[in-house]
């Protein structure tokens, strides 16, 4: 299962590049439900949205006038994709009690 933040309502509720609604500050197991028949797929894209992340806050952090927030709002995206992406290799290694 895959997390997501989930909508708090009200004006304070925003979208994600995938359509998806969210509120900064809960998670919840909503939205972003990836496919377990498929989880070579959907690891292989986490990896490549994770990749064009990083070259997006690369070429942001060369832009001087650039916000500040949307630099740490794209890390913070970032870093849940790394958590999703290391949750699915987690689920491919078999847990041996030695």
């Amino acid at each position: 299962m895959s997390w997501a933040i989930a909508p708090l309502g009200g004006s304070s509720a925003r979208f994600a590049d995938d359509g998806s609604e969210f509120s900064a500050g809960r998670l919840s197991p909503r939205c972003t439900q990836m496919n377990d028949d498929e989880p070579a797929t959907d690891l292989d894209a986490l990896k490549a949205e994770h990749r064009r992340l990083d070259e997006e806050i690369a070429r942001l952090l060369d832009d001087p006038d650039t916000d500040q927030l949307e630099i740490a709002r794209l890390k913070r995206r970032k870093l849940r994709l790394k958590d999703q992406i290391q949750q699915i290799l987690d689920t491919r290694t078999p847990d041996i009690i030695a």
